[in-house]
Parts: C-alpha cells; structure tokens; sequence
C-alpha cells in the first residue's frame, strides 16, 4: 500500500507543477490581451516553460539517479514556485517569458521523479497500471487549470493565474518534500540493469522518436485548441476551457486504461501501434471538420484531446524498462527533452501555419506525423512481460 502512496505524492507534485508548465495555453486570449501580441508570440509565451524543460530533465534525472525522488521534487517542483510568483509581478512580456523558461527548468524535476517513481516501487506486471496513474498527473493538473485558469483569468487577468500556479505549486513541492522516501532495496533494485549504456539498443532510440512525433498533434490540440472554439466557433474562452477540462478527465482514463491493457497483455508498444491508428482517425475527422468548419469540430477537438495523450505513459514506461534502474532517470530525462524540444519547435511553427492557411493546417500537421510514427513504433519482436 505504500508505494500507491509514494505514487500519489508524485502524481500530486506532477500536476500541481503542470498548472504553470503546460497551462498558460488554457489562457492565450488573456495573454494576447494582457501583452497586445499576435497568437504565435503569444503561443511561445504560453509554452515558455518548455525552453527551461528541455535543458534541465538529463540533468534532474541524473541527480534522481544519484539522490533519489525526495530532493528532486521538494527543491525543483519549490523553486518553480518561486518564479511562477515572480513572474506575476512583472509587466514585460520578455520578462515573463524568461521567468516561465526558468520555472520549467526547476519544475521539470517532477516530469523525471514522479517516472522514477513507478520503475522503483513496483513490479513490472503493475507498471502498466501505475504509470497510467503517474501519467494522469499531467492530464489531473490540465483539468483543474482548464476549470479554473480561464475564471480566474476573467477576473483577476494574468497575474492572478501566475498566482494560483505558485500557490498549487509550492503545496505539492512540501508535501513532497516531508513524505516521499526510498522503497525497500528488494523492489528498487529488481531487474538486471542493463550492460554499458541501454542506447545500444536501437528499440530505445525508436521509442524516443515515436514519442517526439506523436507530441506534435498533442501540443497543437492543448495548445491552439481553446483559440480554435473561440475564434472558428464563437465559443466563449470560459466554456471551451471548461470543454478541455472534461477532455483532460477523459484523457486521464483512457491512461490508466490503455496501462491496464498493457499489462494484461505484458506488451507496451503493440497496445501503442493500436492507439496511433485510432489517432489517425479522430485527427483526419477533425482537419476535415476546422477545414469546413462543421459542427463535428469541437466533438473531435475534445475527443483529439482525449486520445493524443492516450500512448504517453506506455512509451515512456517502455523507455524507462529498457534502459533499467540505474539509468532510469537520465533515459526519462532524455524522453522527455526530445519530447520537449519538438513541442518547443512545434508550437510557433503550427501558431504561424494556423495564421496563414486556417486552424485546419495546423491539425493536418499532427496527423501527418501521427501517419510518420506508425513505422517507427518498435513493435515488432516485442516480448511479453519484459522488465
């Protein structure tokens, strides 16, 4: 029971930092507004954080490898905090920009601790399951930013949502910090770690890439997916938040969902084939739906929200279980900088594409590379119960 307990504090520090990482886009017209940008500016202050992010996981996860979960999580998931709260009392654009990069670098602690977490507490025909669970951190923290961002951001503008994300913030980071502790040595070192480097391993590298291409339709959905109902479809920005809230519920089922299904069949990549092709589906459904602009599109805008997010956990236990414990967080950290550093090249890109041809083109991106990772998941000669 306690390492259900162990998970929870992860999850809590995972979502509670995901409020100020991933949220801001939850509010882009507020920060148009705030700033008198144009909704590309405006998306790379939104997902300012990820600048931070990508340059800090390797090394989050290194010191997670060296010095276990406790003092990454209360120090990184704390300090982001801080800066979320200094971020509020600037007026520069650039400055808060440059705020939010900081806060992502300190909060990325908890994208590497809370997956370290799952690998050292439990067994591998639980994993599948624990690390849906881990995975809903990030899903949890959008559903209580899409419910309550866009209200605060109505009545007490930007600032006041930069507070929230540093008051949500600094409560996980001490929860943190006072109860996480290292799991008996008979379950944190099961496993044989693997010889040398696991980067020998060309499944690795492959997993890696199948993730940065399916990020692509996740951060055009999360990120453009308010402005979108707003802007195509006469939505006010409270509503479609709250349309993305009950998306994110949804997006955390189908996690721990598709975690179950893993484990049952002691596969993690052919489970995530299956999801790629059902994402090619909701994705053509909705390009085909902005691009004439029919009613389906807030339909499929929520059910893309949904099931983009679906493969997250089963790729990233896939890495975590080949690289083996002892480079469990630097594999993780890796992970997640790929991941990162495509989103971070994605959002501008997909913001000036949407801008110039429609939202639609935006969409159509993240199907075409949804279309590009069906031959790159490692599926095949995947063996059962592995880890």
């Amino acid at each position: 029971m306690k390492r259900w307990w162990m998970l929870a504090l992860g999850v809590n520090a995972h979502a509670g930092v995901t409020l100020g990482l991933f949220g801001l886009p939850l509010v882009m017209p507020e920060i148009q507004r705030h700033f008198g940008v144009s909704l590309p500016v405006a998306g790379i202050i939104a997902n300012a954080a990820a600048f931070g992010i990508l340059t800090a996981l390797v090394a989050w996860g290194a010191l997670a490898d060296r010095h276990g979960e406790r003092v990454v999580l209360g120090t990184g998931v704390g300090l982001a905090a801080v800066l979320f709260g200094a971020a509020a009392l600037v007026e520069s654009a650039w400055a808060v920009a440059a705020l939010l990069a900081l806060a992502g670098a300190a909060g990325s602690a908890a994208m590497v601790g809370g997956g370290r977490i799952v690998l050292r507490w439990f067994r591998p025909p639980e994993r599948g399951v624990a690390m849906g669970v881990r995975q809903v951190s990030f899903t949890l923290g959008m559903a209580v930013g899409a419910f309550t961002l866009p209200p605060v951001a109505a009545a007490y503008g930007l600032t006041g949502v930069l507070l929230v994300c540093a008051g949500v913030s600094l409560l996980a980071a001490v929860l943190a910090a006072i109860f996480l502790t290292e799991p008996p040595h008979e379950v944190a070192g099961q496993g044989a770690a693997p010889v040398g480097s696991p980067y020998r391993q060309p499944a690795l590298w492959r997993v890696h890439a199948t993730s940065a291409l399916h990020v692509v339709p996740q951060i055009v959905v999360s990120t453009y997916g308010v402005t979108c109902l707003v802007e195509l479809y006469g939505w006010d920005a409270v509503s479609a938040g709250r349309l993305f809230g009950v998306a994110a519920i949804g997006g955390a089922a189908v996690r721990v969902a598709a975690g179950r299904w893993s484990d049952r069949v002691g596969l993690r990549m052919r489970p995530l084939l299956l999801i790629t092709f059902a994402n090619l589906v909701v994705l053509l459904l909705l390009v085909a739906a902005t691009l004439t602009r029919t009613w389906p599109g807030p339909v499929m805008l929520a059910l893309a929200a949904v099931m983009t997010v679906a493969g997250n956990g089963l790729a990233y236990l896939a890495a975590g279980e080949l690289a083996g414990p002892a480079w469990a967080g630097r594999v993780l950290g890796t992970h997640n900088t790929v991941q990162n550093t495509v989103s971070l090249a994605a959002t501008p890109l997909a913001g000036v594409l949407m801008e110039s041809a429609g939202f639609w083109a935006g969409f159509a991106a993240g199907l075409a590379c949804t279309l590009l990772s069906v031959p790159v998941v490692p599926w095949r000669g995947e063996r059962a119960g592995r880890g």
